[in-house]
């Protein structure tokens, strides 16, 4: 069933003629789905490590089967698990590179709105002169911030696509060319000064 619903989905976002609006719209529901997927992955997984846990109170005589369980746990739809990820880095990294152009095309007030970001905080991103893909969506974790008002965590569908982006990045990028995410103008460092111009007359 969500394997055909990605489909169609993929299809409609690739049509001639299709807006940035369904484009970003048919991204995040795809993200969704495929946070879903990995979600459910993760929770039979754990199921499997619960039954493993329960076992340890007959150790040693049980060593052999909570082995056995969790082996089972760590392979359970592990190759559905890496697909997932992968297309989810691929979404991730189009977001944070913002390939597409969707910030630009669609003006800030739409990605907001498509983003389903609160007033205060799209008052304050503004302000802040936060205006890109991958500071409203991972650096500053915006996306979804009314309907999850209060809660201490983010877990909006683009969020996760950046965020495996970035592991997948980390991990397979050499040490040496990692850039430092910290240093000013980074996404996690300080704002650079706005670069003074000499308007002519």
């Amino acid at each position: 069933m969500t394997t055909s619903l990605i489909t169609r989905l993929c299809n409609v976002a690739m049509k001639p003629g299709t807006s940035m609006s369904t484009s970003l719209i048919t991204t995040r529901r795809i993200c969704r789905i495929f946070g879903q997927r990995l979600e459910s992955i993760r929770v039979e997984r754990r199921a499997m490590r619960r039954e493993a846990g329960r076992l340890r109170h007959y150790l040693p005589f049980t060593a052999a089967k909570i082995y056995e369980i969790q082996q089972r746990a760590t392979e359970h739809r592990r190759t559905e698990r890496e697909d997932v990820r992968t297309a989810l880095a691929a979404f991730g990294r189009s977001l944070v590179l913002d390939t597409e152009g969707l910030a630009h095309g669609l003006g800030f007030d739409r990605l907001c709105d498509l983003l389903a970001i609160n007033t205060v905080e799209r008052e304050t991103a503004r302000k802040d002169g936060l205006a890109n893909l991958a500071d409203l969506i991972f650096a500053y974790a915006l996306e979804e911030s009314a309907p999850r008002r209060g809660q201490a965590w983010n877990d909006g569908p683009l969020f996760n696509a950046c965020q495996v982006a970035t592991a997948k990045f980390i991990k397979e990028c050499p040490a040496h060319l990692l850039p430092a995410p910290f240093a000013p103008g980074a996404p996690f460092g300080p704002k650079l000064p706005p670069t003074p111009s000499i308007v002519g007359k």
